[in-house]
């Protein structure tokens, strides 16, 4: 059994905190978009605020990182970590979890962990956003908004971490042993 979780949310939602955790937990491989997307800089020899320019105009950034996240969930044994996961893997067994919370405890969250003032976390998080949401749909046609794909949708605001990582635990157990009986029978 290659085991595949992917876990999408906006920013400041924990979606890396989990999955780290989650990928600890079961003893699988962890990669994120944003180390993708470090790695691709890196490889270009450009910074990440260089190549964060590019990508507004140079749609091949975008195909590169879902190119590598589709190869590293062909491979199997992964917990996949990013905006696209879900959508870049929805036509290989996969366990799909969308976490989210309010936009402010979002903006709160991001300002926090990156050391901005609440007003900057706002401004850059909407504009993330919306970048994405465009980006995404004029290159993919996916609308982000659309959450049919996910298999849990979880909020992170009403519980502390160690009860998200709970949920998910229980969740990603019975989908594990579900997906056990599929393959035995």
């Amino acid at each position: 059994m290659k085991l595949v979780i992917c876990i999408s949310g906006s920013a400041g939602t924990g979606k890396t905190t989990q999955a780290t955790i989650i990928a600890k937990k079961y003893g699988l491989k962890y990669a994120s978009a944003g180390s993708i997307f470090r790695d691709i800089a890196k490889e270009r020899g450009l910074s990440l605020e260089q190549l964060s320019a590019h990508v507004v105009d140079d749609k091949s950034i975008d195909l590169e990182i879902d190119k590598r996240t589709r190869r590293l969930a062909e491979e199997g044994n992964i917990v996949l970590e990013g905006r696209l996961t879900a959508w870049m893997t929805k036509d290989i067994e996969a366990f799909r979890i969308y976490l989210k919370c309010p936009l402010e405890t979002e903006i709160r969250r991001v300002a926090e962990r990156d050391g901005k003032s609440l007003e900057e976390a706002r401004r850059e998080t909407l504009a993330r956003e919306e970048s994405e949401r465009i980006r995404y749909k004029k290159i993919y046609g996916i609308d982000i908004s659309d959450l049919s794909i996910y298999d849990i949708i979880l909020n992170t605001d009403i519980y502390p971490i160690e009860s998200v990582t709970k949920i998910l635990l229980t969740a990603i157990d019975e989908y594990i042993s579900n997906m056990n009986k599929r393959l035995t029978r």
